[in-house]
């Protein structure tokens, strides 16, 4: 028997998680949430650039899809700057019984990190209060640092150090305010943007290193951040139009937790917006996690999608993390669920040939 599933959000991620739910022969798309009444009523297939309609419209009553009475609600809804509404709205699905799968906060994925107790608490009732469970991941935050460390830290004879790493080029991201907005790019290196405001990268992604930590038993002493920015040379135009010479191009950050008086465990982002700037800074398209130890693992995962673009397939990636979840999400206790609370989860059922 399927498990019925609302999706909530059309955006960058909410468009894959609508095709990740149509794909997978475990779940039934009932229902699918918008804020934009242009999209109401439209087909959540068309939405999600496919070309077969599914018969599910779009709808901005967002009582009546959740009168649906679906097992799961996927909620991919923008959050960068409407935080503590995004919480507001996942607790509106679980007091009324209905889990929750999300990517929008992000900043969850370890629900007891003291950073984020202010977001998290409020879900927390609403979960006890309904019964229901709450998984908010993604590919990083999320699976590129929640479980693939743990994984590969089962084959050590012993370990001293954890590195984490995302390298992109975010040139095809497509989500302008994000990028400008949110993380600065285009704007001079020393531009007050939101992701470099105190505590904000450890708010981002102190979750990431202390769900490592508590997953393999350790006691966190202190989380902190550093970064840097680098301008660009030359004009660079891209899907999000001009960014100009001498505005931010690159940025490295790293959310560092210390145990025993040392960086133990530490989360590395080195992101451009072109691949010729920052030579020095390390390169690929992908996740990476170097364990020190004995014996040393680099572990790389490289993506790209059907179009060779590996931005999309980390977004891609966002999306199935969550909705390949689902079934195990909804056989969880009630309450808020990180990564290592669940089983392993894999893609069974959702072989295709070519």
């Amino acid at each position: 028997m399927s498990l019925k599933v609302v999706t909530w959000g059309t955006g960058n991620v909410g468009k894959y998680a609508i095709r990740a739910v149509l794909n997978h022969p475990e779940l039934e798309l009932v229902g699918h949430i918008v804020s934009s009444q242009a999209k109401s009523g439209a087909d959540a297939a068309t939405l999600a650039g496919l070309d077969t309609p599914c018969g599910v419209m779009a709808s901005c009553d967002i009582d009546a899809v959740l009168d649906l009475a679906p097992d799961c609600v996927v909620y991919t809804a923008h959050s960068e700057t409407r935080m503590m509404e995004a919480a507001k709205d996942q607790a509106r699905c679980l007091r009324r019984g209905i889990n929750v799968v999300a990517s929008s906060l992000f900043m969850l994925q370890y629900p007891d990190n003291p950073d984020v107790a202010f977001i998290a608490e409020p879900i927390k009732e609403a979960c006890e209060l309904g019964e229901a469970s709450c998984f908010n991941n993604g590919i990083d935050p999320g699976f590129a640092n929640d479980t693939m460390p743990l994984v590969f830290t089962g084959l050590s004879e012993h370990w001293s150090s954890i590195r984490m790493q995302e390298i992109i080029n975010y040139a095809t991201y497509e989500q302008e305010n994000t990028i400008r907005e949110v993380m600065g790019f285009g704007y001079p290196v020393d531009h007050d943007c939101v992701l470099f405001a105190p505590g904000m990268l450890s708010l981002g992604w102190g979750g990431s290193v202390r769900s490592v930590a508590a997953a393999l038993g350790l006691e966190v002493e202190r989380v902190y951040e550093v970064h840097e920015r680098l301008p660009l040379e030359r004009d660079v135009e891209n899907a999000m139009d001009l960014f100009k010479k001498g505005t931010t191009g690159a940025m490295r950050f790293e959310v560092r937790a210390q145990i025993d008086g040392r960086d133990a465990i530490v989360l590395e982002h080195i992101t451009r917006i072109t691949d010729d700037i920052a030579p020095d800074w390390p390169k690929g398209k992908g996740y990476k996690v170097i364990i020190e130890g004995e014996p040393k693992m680099t572990i790389s995962m490289d993506m790209e999608d059907q179009h060779g673009d590996h931005a999309v397939a980390g977004v891609i990636q966002t999306a199935t993390a969550i909705v390949n979840a689902i079934p195990a999400v909804v056989e969880q206790e009630p309450g808020m669920v990180a990564a290592y609370d669940l089983p392993k989860i894999n893609g069974k059922g959702l072989y295709r040939p070519k």
